[in-house]
Order: structure tokens, then C-alpha cells, then sequence
């Protein structure tokens, strides 16, 4: 189907008190993203929208980073599929903090879209997102093919079609997030699918409850999926938190992600 997008508005967002804090957190989608999009260039796993999203950092990752990512991708993509089939499709997916995640171009291709594939994120990875889908016809094509209408508006941080949306959010404000999501059509109703992919270990234990606690009350039928470090006490994790930190990124989660025991 032929059509265009909207250029989207790329004033400033109107952030909370801790958008300054939070500039290191929005730094490790970048990290993630560069780092799947080095794993796909060498063949660990087949994702061709990733280029457009992403720049192909010149240096070289460990193996160990690649492996690491490839089951990282490859485990979510099983059980997303697995919740898929289980309800024939009918059903909605919302990934939060999703970042620069193609999975809802993938799923088209395998003819697997649930009824309406959501996507929350800060407002700035969110524009920065929906600026490469406005320029890119690979990534806004599969979407209007999708849509009942020729042009699809992006007004500011927001994108709402009918199969997708993007919606620029924080996590943390929940009648924020429930109210934007609504706006979306968001169906309560529908078997939902979650998904958090190293998401909570940056929010507070009681942001993350609180989190889990809304998604248990607000659908009718739910499943979450969280992906999430763990056995953080050991070298490797010390590591990871003194690197993070020098970035000025605390983990603020962290301290349930030292054992499995202890994120139950």
C-alpha cells in the first residue's frame, strides 16, 4: 500500500526531575543495540531491520558478548512464539523498554503478529526510533501494509497504528503509562504477553513491584516475561556495576539480581 508518514515533531520533551539521572540508563540501549546489531553482521542470527536502526560499531565484540546476546534473543524469541501459537495470535504483546527491538517486523514476516504489538521507551529513544521508521521504507512500509488508512501520523513521541504502536513513557508512572497504552487501544481483555529485557535492574525494587503488581491487576489474562542479570556479587558482576557507575549509571535494582533466590 502506498502512503507516507507524518514527520514527526522533535521538540524537546517535556521530562521529569530525573531525565538528567536517567541519561545514563537511556545510554545502555545504545550499548545493547550496537552490540546485536555487531552479533547479526557476523551471522549469530538473521535480522535485517537492525541497520536501520543501529550503527555497526567498528569494534569488535567478544565472543563470549556475542553468544551472550544470541541467547538472549534466541530465548525471548522462543517464548514469544510459544505464547503466540499458544492463543492463535490473539492476543497483544506490549515490550517495555523496548529500545531499537525489531521483533514486531520479524513477526510480521512469519506471518505471527498478535492483534496489536505496543512499544514503550523514554520519550528521546522513542523519537530517535520513530525518526529512522518515518526515513527508512523497509521499516515504515510493513507497517502501513498493515494500516486501514493511506497516511500514518507520528505526533511526537507517539506512533499508533493499527497493528503497532511506540508510545514514549516512564515506567515508573504508571497512570501515565496505563493512560497512554488506552490511548493506543491497549485491550485489557486480550491475552497479554510483557516483556521486560533487562529493563527492571534499573528501576527500584518497589518501582518494579509496583510494575508487576499493575500488570497483574489490569489484564485479564497475562504472561511476563523478564530477562534480567543475575549472581551480580561475582568478578564478572562486579565488573559490570564499576563500568556502569564510571558511566554515572546505577543499577538501582541490583541488589535483587545477586541470586536467583533472590529475584523471586
Amino acid at each position: 500500500m502506498a502512503g507516507s508518514l507524518r514527520k514527526p515533531t522533535l521538540d524537546s520533551c517535556p521530562y521529569s526531575s530525573s531525565d538528567t539521572d536517567d541519561e545514563g540508563v537511556r545510554g545502555t540501549c545504545e550499548d545493547a543495540s550496537i552490540c546485536k546489531r555487531f552479533a547479526v553482521s557476523i551471522g549469530y542470527w538473521n535480522d535485517p531491520y537492525i541497520q536501520h536502526l543501529v550503527r555497526l560499531s567498528k569494534e569488535r565484540k567478544a565472543p563470549e558478548i556475542n553468544r551472550g546476546y544470541f541467547a538472549r534473543v534466541h530465548g525471548i524469541s522462543q517464548l514469544i512464539k510459544a505464547f503466540l501459537q499458544k492463543t492463535e495470535c490473539h492476543c497483544q504483546i506490549i515490550n517495555l523498554g523496548a529500545g531499537m527491538d525489531t521483533t514486531f517486523w520479524i513477526l510480521k514476516d512469519q506471518d505471527l503478529l498478535p492483534s496489536k504489538y505496543f512499544e514503550v521507551d523514554f520519550p528521546v529513544i522513542v523519537t530517535r526510533k520513530l525518526h529512522s521508521i518515518k526515513f527508512k521504507p523497509l521499516l515504515s512500509k510493513p507497517i502501513l501494509e498493515l494500516h486501514s488508512e493511506d497516511t500514518l501520523q507520528i505526533d511526537g513521541y507517539t506512533l499508533d497504528s493499527k497493528r503497532y504502536a511506540v508510545i514514549g513513557a516512564d515506567l515508573r508512572d504508571l497512570s501515565e503509562l496505563e493512560e497512554k497504552l488506552k490511548k493506543c487501544n491497549m485491550d485489557t481483555q486480550l491475552p497479554t504477553l510483557l516483556i521486560t529485557e533487562c529493563v527492571l535492574v534499573y528501576m527500584t525494587p518497589e518501582q518494579s513491584a509496583n510494575l508487576i503488581k499493575w500488570a497483574a491487576s489490569v489484564f485479564g489474562t497475562a504472561m511476563f516475561i523478564n530477562y534480567e542479570q543475575v549472581n551480580m556479587d561475582d568478578r564478572f558482576g562486579q565488573i559490570m556495576i564499576e563500568n556502569l557507575r564510571r558511566r554515572q549509571c546505577d543499577l538501582a535494582g541490583v541488589e535483587t539480581c545477586k541470586s536467583l533466590d533472590s529475584q523471586v
